[in-house]
């Protein structure tokens, strides 16, 4: 009998989250482990917990998230945004509540490119009269 596992990707940044989510008690694992030893910060698990405690899912689904590039906060955008789309996908009448709280819009900031003459996107180099 095969499980139903419902399935959202969501980005940030540079960061890339492949969410499953899972009929179980809440277990979230990311890259094959637990939220609590792959986030350090605890800000960073309440962003990746936000839309399941916004939709009253937290302990209906287990989320197993497969996530690579960027850093560790553009990673919990990138896993918030995953988990808001797999729910959709298992509930269509959360859809209203993750649109208003703004899990399903993906997030357009990124990081701008460095120009030629200046050492960074913005820096220039240090001015001296002399």
């Amino acid at each position: 009998m095969a499980k139903v596992q419902y399935r959202g990707t969501g980005r940030r940044k540079k960061s890339i989250a492949r969410v499953r989510l899972v009929p179980g008690d809440g277990n979230i694992s990311v890259n094959k482990r637990d939220i609590e030893e792959y986030f350090n910060f605890d800000t960073l698990k309440v962003i990746v917990k936000e839309p399941l405690v916004i939709t009253d899912t937290l302990n209906k689904y287990d989320v197993i998230v497969d996530i690579n590039g960027g850093g560790f906060t553009g990673q919990a955008g990138a896993i918030r945004h995953g988990i808001s789309r797999a729910l959709i996908k298992a509930d269509e009448e959360l859809r209203p509540i993750l649109k208003k709280a703004g899990f399903l819009t993906r997030d357009p900031r990124m990081k701008e490119r460095k120009k030629y003459g200046l050492k960074k996107a913005r820096r220039a180099p240090q001015f001296s009269k002399r």
